[in-house]
């Protein structure tokens, strides 16, 4: 993720706006490189964070018994690596097209789930053009991506096939998006109607790294969706974003509570795309194929509902399959487990 960048000077051509310089002189006066002692700390925190979550994942308590952290750690550094393959994949473009930006700073959250809130960098000027503005924007998703999907794969072939329901009491199940049920149909070759899968700790992290990537390509604001559509389609950006926002409020009244936050949090921090400094010249040909393509990998991963809770399910009867019947013979998941439905 990007964000934010300052407010746009060139709204009012008034450059002496204090904070904003050209591009040119940010680059002549750049102080020399120091030691970026706040993001080593933040990028260490996330990773203590989410080890402790993908060791709960595990059914250990590093708490109580610190070495079973450890467990945590096949989770924790792929989630990481895609995290960090997203941001630098923002930063090196932003650095190609001379725009000054920062190092990616990594958010630790509670590790009861995943253990963090994602990363960002931020852009200190707003990029010379559209062509630019995609280029940055674009990057940090395909980056990510290119590094969650043989994650994915690697945790599939991985992974733990159970009958439908492996539950006594219910537990949380992950949501489907068309790539990530065409990775697992490649990989596994089981029927949606049949089967749970119990995701190894790569898998699950390539499945919240494909999350991260859906959720920062929401067509909105400065996310990086909105970075892709303001460099696509110019001003007209402003009514897709609305678009967007209104279709964000919609899911949260069909299943997943977390999208009225996405509506909060956006609504927050704008919805609106500050221009670039060439306002109007459009994409050239090939970056507006790639530009459809983003678009294209938003479709692939987008998820109605990424949680849900689900209660005691029973197979009824006539329906009992051959895993089915096996039940009895597998061992109890313990707690924390969060398995997947095709």
């Amino acid at each position: 993720m990007s964000l934010p960048m300052p407010p746009d000077p060139f709204d009012s051509q008034d450059s002496s706006i204090i904070g904003y310089q050209p591009p040119a002189v940010v680059q002549d006066s750049v102080a020399p490189r120091q030691l970026p002692v706040l993001h080593l700390v933040l990028f260490i925190a996330t990773l203590i964070t989410t080890s402790l979550a993908g060791a709960f994942q595990q059914g250990a308590n590093p708490f109580s018994d610190p070495q079973t952290i450890v467990q945590g750690l096949p989770f924790a550094i792929t989630l990481m690596s895609i995290l960090l393959f997203h941001e630098m994949g923002h930063y090196l473009l932003a650095r190609h097209h001379g725009v000054p930006a920062s190092l990616p700073y990594f958010i630790p959250g509670p590790p009861w789930l995943v253990g963090t809130f994602g990363a960002f960098i931020r852009m200190q000027s707003p990029p010379v053009n559209r062509q630019a503005l995609f280029d940055v924007g674009a990057a940090g998703p395909w980056a990510g991506a290119l590094l969650a999907i043989p994650a994915v794969m690697i945790g599939l072939a991985l992974s733990e096939v159970r009958p439908l329901n492996p539950f006594e009491d219910g537990g949380l199940v992950l949501g489907d998006s068309f790539l990530f049920s065409a990775l697992t149909h490649l990989v596994l070759q089981v029927s949606a109607d049949d089967v749970t899968v119990v995701l190894h700790p790569i898998a699950l992290a390539g499945w919240f790294g494909l999350f991260v990537t859906f959720l920062n390509l929401l067509p909105v604001g400065q996310l990086d969706g909105g970075h892709v559509t303001y460099s696509l389609f110019g001003p007209s950006h402003r009514w897709i974003s609305r678009l967007a926002l209104v279709g964000i409020l919609f899911l949260g009244f069909q299943g997943w509570t977390g999208w009225f936050f996405w509506v909060v949090f956006l609504a927050l921090v704008g919805l609106d795309h500050p221009p670039t400094q060439d306002l109007w010249s459009p994409l050239d040909t090939r970056r507006r194929v790639y530009a459809w393509c983003t678009i294209g990998l938003f479709v692939l991963t987008f998820i109605p509902v990424p949680i849900s809770i689900t209660d005691h399910f029973e197979v009824p009867e006539g329906e009992m399959t051959d895993v089915a019947y096996r039940d009895s013979q597998m061992p109890p998941l313990h707690p924390f487990t969060i398995v997947y439905r095709p």
